[in-house]
């Protein structure tokens, strides 16, 4: 089966015909049919009501921010945050994981060095599958070598963790240090220390509005009632226990 994108690659080939041929195949396909139609729909909408958007998406992208959350099907980021396309960048995976990997590297050295945005957002969720199955003995294949790092984090914290005899609020909890660890594991990282360096130079200490970017959000999501919770965390106070350790500059 061919993909959009793959068609529309198709369409700088000498061959128009045959690609416009496979499009009209795939707008027919009963798996994507209720997709296209609601995308030309949505298309009509916002036309009707922000007819500038395509426009200033085609310019290219000047997001605020850089989220980073988890897959699930529940979590639409845009859309809980009430933010238009473009304003977003989005880096997702399976319990919102900030590691050593080179995918989520790669997204965030482009959004900090070359987007430069000026916030980054790590938003977990309750009732999170990832970090439900990290609290269990159990081995889930494959995964099991991914969500080995919420473990870590569960063993960081395992006395804070132990106190919450109730089951569900003990994951709870651990859904929102895993947040609280992956923000850490971002300033860790030295394209982030390096640009807060750098900005931190400019920082105005009389302006509360002035600060050292991209600074960084700990953020939990209710699926259950559809809410967004900014978590209270003090990273400077975090920071200062292991600067001696992490610092690269």
């Amino acid at each position: 089966s061919y993909s959009f994108c793959t068609l529309l690659s198709q369409q700088k080939s000498s061959n128009m015909r045959r690609t416009f041929r496979l499009l009209e195949q795939c707008l027919k396909d009963p798996d994507l049919h209720n997709i296209i139609q609601n995308n030309r729909k949505w298309v009509a909408n916002v036309k009707a009501t922000n007819p500038e958007l395509f426009e200033r998406m085609a310019k290219g992208q000047t997001p605020q921010y850089l989220y980073i959350g988890c897959s699930d099907a529940r979590v639409d980021p845009g859309q809980l945050m009430g933010l238009d396309q473009g304003e977003l960048f989005v880096h997702r995976n399976v319990g919102n994981l900030c590691t050593n990997e080179m995918n989520f590297l790669a997204v965030l050295e482009y959004a900090v060095n070359h987007l430069k945005v000026p916030h980054i957002i790590v938003c977990g969720h309750y009732d999170c599958g990832a970090v439900r199955n990290s609290a269990k003995k159990q081995d889930i294949g494959l995964l099991e070598n991914w969500i080995r790092n919420i473990r870590d984090t569960h063993r960081l914290h395992a006395n804070e963790l132990k106190e919450i005899k109730d089951e569900e609020a003990r994951v709870r909890k651990l859904v929102e240090l895993n947040v609280v660890e992956n923000c850490l594991n971002i300033f860790k990282t030295s394209c982030v220390q390096k640009r807060r360096l750098e900005s931190s130079k400019n920082v105005d200490k009389n302006d509360p509005t002035s600060f050292a970017t991209p600074r960084i959000h700990a953020m939990v999501f209710d699926p259950a009632d559809g809410e967004l919770h900014k978590l209270p965390i003090k990273f400077k106070e975090e920071l200062e226990k292991h600067r001696h350790i992490y610092d690269l500059f």
